[in-house]
């Protein structure tokens, strides 16, 4: 069974996403365990790091390493993380795999429902997909629906890719996720496994 570890900057909307993903694929060869740290990238990144590093001699970790580390970060708009590059750089040198959305995670939910052009910043994200009824996301407390959501994967996984395509300036255009590259990469386990 693949385990893969996912640590997330916000605390609400996307724990919810991944947990409703995790329920989603039970009874699938993956099992997807959330980091319990959030917060900036940097600390985000770290605590990642020393999860990965002690899970070979952890009992909470059954004392097995995880095939997949994640961190999954925005980069926010209208002012950028100011220590965005050192966590890149500090997961890159780990083995920590990094899925960004440009202004922030909301983005990647919008996308389900929408294409989404033209730079965003986090509040406008947000306030986009609050207007989008059937997820029950709201800003002003961050809840998420994630059944609404499942049937929408492939629409949403399309649309970041082609996003993705409209730029050659990665994750410093504004809007950009690679999310999708996660989430895909899990799907496909429930999609071998039927």
């Amino acid at each position: 069974m693949r385990r893969i570890l996912i640590y997330c900057e916000g605390e609400r909307t996307e724990d919810q996403y991944f947990r409703g993903l995790r329920a989603d694929l039970q009874g699938v060869p993956v099992r997807i365990e959330l980091g319990p740290a959030h917060g900036v990238p940097t600390e985000l990144v770290r605590a990642a790091v020393k999860h990965k590093r002690r899970a070979p001699t952890s009992r909470t970790d059954r004392c097995e390493p995880y095939d997949e580390v994640w961190c999954v970060m925005d980069v926010e708009a209208p002012v950028r993380h100011p220590g965005l590059d050192e966590a890149l750089r500090t997961a890159a040198r780990n083995g920590i795999r990094v899925s960004l959305s440009n202004p922030c995670f909301e983005l990647w939910l919008l996308l389900h429902f929408q294409q989404v052009t033209g730079y965003r910043t986090s509040a406008e994200a947000q306030k986009l997909l609050g207007k989008q009824q059937s997820c029950g996301y709201r800003s002003d407390r961050k809840h998420l629906d994630y059944s609404a959501l499942r049937p929408l994967h492939s629409e949403a996984c399309a649309r970041a890719r082609k996003l993705r395509g409209m730029s050659d300036q990665e994750h410093g255009a504004n809007p950009w996720t690679d999310v999708d590259l996660l989430v895909e990469g899990l799907i496909t386990q429930r999609d071998l496994a039927r």
